[in-house]
């Protein structure tokens, strides 16, 4: 059963909208990301094995993570299953994935809820989504739902930024980001943002896709029991110049401002959509934690490998 219930409209998401002009010196900045990311990618042979998931449930008062690849992720609770973002697409137009997905599509088993963070086709990619079951059905950002009501989900389910969903003993909260909607170029109706998913006794935040802003502390105040962060640190040297993702250090700091227990990175090393070299995400992300002296906060999966806490 599906309840839902409104948080006061404050933190309003067109407060954080980038906009989607690009900036000064975009015509030199695409043709470095076509030379010397796209068109590389393109004869890359894709590493990563694909793993069979874990279908036993996790004991109670633990939650498994599985990061499938980019933003997708498998989240297994005690009493309920729900996926974030799911995307098994092999190529994105020109961009070709570099990382074969974590688990095979076709075993996923039937989950509680799916879902998705803003339209962008690598986070609401259709023909994943066809494949997966769910019996609450699929939740999306307002103004989103047109876009999945053909994909075969028993519901489909809006959520305004700040509003709550309860489907049975689990909580699902729609967050603000800093970043932009739009499927297409004028698509500008279209909310986004992250959720924090709270069930069996643990909390797991997903970012969505974000550039760093002063958000991330208000979610900290109305969540202040945030066990696991799943942040993006990819893509932060942008084509457009726009100011769209984070760094990793921008995403170590939004994780201290969430106040979370430990952080798991997203959105790096699977589809090359920045100018930053692909290895250094991760390489930038473990050299802040270990400055900061939070190492063992930081917990790095493997695609298809669960990470029980």
């Amino acid at each position: 059963m599906l309840e839902k219930e409104d948080y006061p409209k404050t933190g309003q998401v067109n407060a954080h909208y980038s906009g989607l002009l690009p900036q000064k010196g975009w015509p030199g900045r695409n043709y470095k990301f076509f030379r010397h990311r796209i068109v590389p990618g393109m004869f890359q042979k894709r590493g990563g094995l694909a793993q069979d998931p874990v279908l036993t449930v996790p004991d109670s008062g633990l939650v498994r993570v599985t990061w499938i690849g980019h933003a997708s992720f498998l989240l297994q609770f005690s009493d309920h299953s729900v996926i974030v973002d799911p995307n098994w697409a092999r190529w994105h137009g020109f961009v070709k994935r570099l990382r074969e997905p974590g688990l095979p599509l076709k075993s996923i088993p039937e989950l509680d809820l799916v879902l998705v963070s803003h339209a962008h086709f690598d986070h609401l990619h259709k023909p994943s989504l066809k494949v997966l079951q769910s019996r609450g059905g699929i939740v999306v950002p307002r103004g989103s739902a047109n876009l999945v009501r053909r994909l075969g989900f028993p519901a489909v389910h809006e959520m305004r930024i700040w509003e709550n969903i309860e489907y049975n003993s689990m909580n699902v909260v729609h967050t603000p980001s800093h970043h932009w909607g739009a499927r297409y170029l004028h698509d500008t109706h279209r909310d986004y943002g992250g959720y924090i998913i709270e069930s069996g006794g643990k909390s797991v935040f997903h970012c969505g896709d974000s550039a760093w802003f002063d958000g991330f502390a208000e979610i900290g105040r109305r969540h202040q029991n945030i066990d696991v962060a799943l942040m993006p640190i990819g893509a932060y040297e942008a084509p457009s110049g726009r100011d769209v993702h984070m760094n990793p250090e921008e995403a170590v700091r939004a994780f201290a401002e969430l106040g979370a227990k430990v952080m798991i990175p997203m959105h790096y090393g699977t589809f090359p959509l920045g100018n930053e070299p692909i290895g250094e995400p991760v390489e930038r992300l473990l050299m802040e934690a270990d400055r900061l002296g939070i190492s063992e906060r930081i917990l790095i999966p493997e695609e298809g490998v669960g990470i029980e806490w």
